[in-house]
């Protein structure tokens, strides 16, 4: 459905995307993710046709774009404002795209019902912006967008003004609701949760270029670098040299998995990976700190040498803080990263 091919975007001498080689399949819905200026915003704008390229070809159902405007290239767009208008009441924004296609009132009336019936505001039709809620809006932003039944729907940061709770109930319905659509996607978010539920596949940027494309579940349990990790969150990251199938660390001998490259490496702990035993049976620990994180507790622990340790425990076997551990090591959890 879309293919961007060596797509370079400069602003002056900084470089926004370096030669970007992405496409996304029919049906699909992929979530790029990245920190501040990693060019995820660009790439939705390249595809969108709101920031021209300095190199490289952006392709729609295999159709270059080059030339097209904005509102030919048959795509929907979702910001994270909203952006819609204040004057006309829920039906006048929903029906706009429509409008613009005139299509004839009766089918414009149908399709406006039958959304609104979809995104779970129906009869809202004559209901005025000024009175819905940040997720009612973000309901009648996503029914516009999909009005003029796009080839392939854009979102910007979708759901970042909404307070948590609700962010994690629409993110499932959205995934339910672009199945049963078979819509095309394509989303840009800063919240790595959001991602990962909503999307087949992940793509993690960093200063312009693309460090990691996976599915959800490939990019969690094998970051491709230490950047990939760090993104993610996992600190448990030191120089280890692989023999056999095992790592001398900062923190002692660690399995690693079977088939493992030998020599020196880059390697990841997962915080799951990371065992609490008694102290006399494993590595020595402190533990320093630890935080409710829902389902488990993140416990960090000084070890009595290495660098600080992440680790992962049930709620109801955590460790206090100032008791003494031992931390033994899963070779499932270990990860060998590529480059920096």
């Amino acid at each position: 459905m879309l293919q961007l091919d060596g797509v370079t975007v400069r602003f002056g001498q900084r470089t926004a995307l370096d030669a970007v080689e992405l496409t996304v399949g029919a049906h699909e819905t992929v979530c790029v993710l990245g920190p501040s200026g990693s060019g995820k915003s660009t790439l939705l704008r390249v595809v969108a046709g709101l920031q021209p390229t300095a190199a490289g070809r952006v392709l729609l159902d295999g159709a270059e774009q080059t030339g097209v405007p904005v509102h030919r290239r048959g795509v929907g767009l979702m910001f994270q404002d909203h952006q819609l208008f204040p004057q006309r009441d829920v039906g006048g924004n929903v029906a706009f795209g429509l409008r613009m296609h005139s299509v004839p009132r009766p089918e414009r009336d149908r399709r406006v019902t039958e959304l609104l019936d979809l995104v779970g505001l129906p009869g809202a039709q004559r209901r005025a912006v000024a009175a819905l809620s940040g997720g009612e809006q973000q309901r009648v932003a996503l029914a516009r967008a999909l009005a003029p039944q796009p080839k392939l729907l854009m979102l910007d940061e979708p759901l970042g003004q909404l307070d948590r709770s609700l962010r994690e109930r629409l993110v499932v319905e959205l995934r339910e609701l672009f199945g049963r659509l078979g819509t095309t996607v394509l989303a840009v978010t800063h919240d790595q949760g959001e991602a990962f539920a909503l999307a087949d596949r992940v793509v993690v940027m960093r200063d312009g270029r693309i460090a990691q494309v996976g599915t959800p579940l490939e990019v969690w349990q094998r970051p491709a670098s230490e950047f990939v990790a760090r993104f993610l969150g996992f600190d448990n990251v030191v120089t280890a040299t692989v023999a056999g199938e095992a790592a001398d660390t900062p923190w002692g001998k660690i399995p690693v998995p079977g088939g493992s490259p030998q020599g020196e490496h880059r390697l990841l702990v997962r915080p799951a990976g990371v065992r609490l035993v008694p102290q006399d049976e494993g590595l020595r620990c402190t533990v320093r700190a630890r935080t409710f994180r829902g389902n488990h507790v993140a416990v960090l622990l000084d070890p009595e040498h290495g660098p600080q340790l992440e680790a992962e425990c049930p709620l109801l076997t955590a460790p206090g803080v100032g008791e003494t551990v031992g931390a033994a090591f899963d070779a499932a959890d270990v990860v060998l990263l590529a480059g920096a």
